[in-house]
């Protein structure tokens, strides 16, 4: 069902991946994202809201400083330093040890995320916009999550055969810097160059569009192939996103980035068990 995987981190035990599923929670410092733009872009108001994540079971926290949504603000190198390292910098003088992903497609971000703390690149990209972001993941020895987006494919090109494709470009990529294959984790990218038909098709058939024995990351979290199909907007998207999130791990998901962590640690919960049973120790 699940494969198994031992992802290294610098300086901390490994993510063991499985079939215990794994919770990224979203930390979006920005004003523009599609769900929770300016609720957390101000340094006190991102670490009250990594400490809920904790407490409610989050495994990872990915920081992001750009949204990735249609028509968002480009955002530079500078200004994403600005919003990303100050929350980091205050998580770890905070004391916080749940590993730390920075959500970046831009080298330098990532190199100072990874210096101040961060032990794991998050890019939407796959390492194609930015090869160099390979390099920074070899320099540091840290896990790269590579997720598919080609905004201008050609449709007429299956997406399994695409994205199969554009994998391959960034696994070439990724042994090119001398990133270790052990350390790469695949992310469909589902609602980036999609279209809904896709994303849910997708959704039932993931391991036929990526290269096998590669970890997964699942990311459906409150977008919009939920909100369109349910007709409703992002802040009411939470059953559908539960409903995609267990749907993922049946499927072969190791990873769910999500927004709302509490909800989506149990829906996993309940998920891991009636595939796997429940814990020896309420058996």
């Amino acid at each position: 069902m699940h494969t198994s995987h031992s992802i290294p981190l610098p300086n901390r035990p490994p993510l063991i991946l499985g079939p215990r599923p794994l919770v990224m929670g979203i930390l979006n410092v920005t004003p523009d994202s599609f769900s929770d733009g300016g609720q957390h872009n101000l340094v006190a108001a991102a670490v009250a809201h990594a400490h809920q994540m904790i407490a409610e079971g989050t495994d990872i926290i990915d920081i992001g400083g750009e949204s990735t949504r249609p028509g968002a603000e480009v955002v530079g190198v500078q200004q994403e330093l600005d919003r990303v390292m100050p929350v980091i910098d205050a998580l770890i003088a905070a004391g916080i040890t749940t590993p730390i992903s920075i959500d970046t497609y831009k080298p330098l971000v990532a190199d100072q995320a990874i210096q101040a703390g961060a032990v794991i690149i998050n890019d939407v990209h796959g390492l194609q916009r930015a090869p160099e972001m390979a390099e920074v993941a070899a320099l540091h020895d840290v896990p790269v999550i590579a997720m598919h987006w080609q905004a201008d494919r050609d449709h007429s090109v299956p997406l399994a055969d695409d994205m199969l494709a554009y994998f391959e470009r960034s696994v070439a990529i990724a042994q090119a810097a001398g990133t270790s294959l052990d350390r790469l984790i695949l992310d469909p990218g589902f609602g980036f160059g999609k279209t809904l038909q896709e994303n849910y098709h997708l959704l039932s058939n993931m391991h036929a569009a990526l290269p096998p024995n590669f970890p997964l990351l699942v990311g459906t979290s409150r977008k919009s192939m939920i909100g369109k199909l349910l007709d409703v907007p992002a802040e009411e998207r939470l059953a559908g996103t539960i409903a995609t999130t267990v749907l993922g791990y049946i499927n072969g998901g190791h990873i769910f980035r999500v927004h709302d962590v509490r909800a989506n640690r149990d829906a996993l919960r309940v998920a891991q068990a009636t595939l796997y049973g429940p814990p020896p120790e309420l058996r």
